[in-house]
């Protein structure tokens, strides 16, 4: 039952995760199927808001998610594909249990209809999940290192942020705006034009600030040099960001550009370079 699970987890993170299994493509082949485990996790808690109509439903499904994490703790966890792959991944790798509940905590803010207020929330937001995730990668790695877990903390908040912006479109499909919203104000950005899926200058100014503050990230990032190689699967989602953001500001920072998106195949080399160099 376990290989069968494992095997659900891969083949779902390459289906709705694609940029996070090729990440763990270059991981320790023992330590791979842990990777895609607590992508599938990550990837049953992050859609629980698109997925329910009622706030309510998404609540019962993330306390569920909650209940499962500590069953897991004691041991036991639930007969649940991606919870038993979670569970074998938590004792293999000793995974702290922490970073599984804040990121837990994080998705259950999305229910709330509370816009994002500033910057500093949104980016408090990135952290709590991104990052949280790039440390259980690490420790499924086998790797502890306080410096490594900063520096692939600050990948993975820049990775987020890229990623709320790439999401915009989608977002406005279902009226969710997941922009600060003193960022909006300031810029004067017309909410029904952007639900409408239009770009506007003003629009084009908000996304420029995010990006930026996804690029001070990965300049933190790039502080801590060559990295071990097991550290890469933690750290080569900020590889993708910088390509992302490279294409935003091709297009002028206008999220609804069919121009924004890099071509498969730049992504593969980007992350072929950052494995070869060892260096964001």
């Amino acid at each position: 039952m376990a290989d069968g699970a494992l095997s659900y987890c891969g083949a779902e993170v390459r289906s709705h995760d694609n940029d996070r299994f090729l990440c763990a493509l270059f991981a320790p082949p023992d330590a791979r199927e842990d990777l895609w485990a607590l992508y599938a996790f990550n990837l049953e808690v992050a859609r629980v808001r698109e997925s329910v109509s009622d706030p309510t439903l998404g609540a019962i499904r993330i306390q569920w998610w909650r209940d499962a994490v500590a069953a897991i703790y004691d041991g036991r966890p639930p007969h649940h594909q991606v919870a038993l792959a979670l569970g074998e991944a938590v004792e293999r790798g000793g995974l702290t249990r922490y970073y599984l509940d804040r990121l837990l905590d994080a998705r259950q803010d999305d229910l709330d209809d509370e816009p994002i207020g500033t910057l500093e929330e949104l980016d408090a937001y990135a952290a709590a999940t991104s990052a949280s995730l790039a440390s259980l990668t690490l420790e499924a790695s086998g790797v502890r290192d306080e410096a490594l877990d900063q520096a692939a903390g600050e990948a993975a908040t820049a990775y987020a942020l890229a990623g709320i912006l790439r999401a915009v479109p989608f977002h406005a499909r279902f009226r969710h705006i997941r922009l600060p919203t003193a960022l909006i104000e300031e810029a004067g950005v017309r909410r029904e034009e952007l639900l409408a899926g239009q770009g506007s200058p003003a629009l084009a100014t908000v996304v420029e600030a995010i990006a930026e503050r996804a690029r001070s990230h990965l300049s933190a990032a790039r502080r801590i040099g060559r990295m071990p190689r097991a550290a890469l699967p933690a750290v080569l989602p900020g590889a993708l960001a910088d390509r992302y953001l490279a294409r935003l500001r091709a297009a002028r920072y206008d999220v609804f550009a069919p121009s924004r998106e890099p071509a498969p195949i730049t992504r593969h080399l980007r992350l072929m370079r950052t494995v070869l160099t060892r260096r964001l």
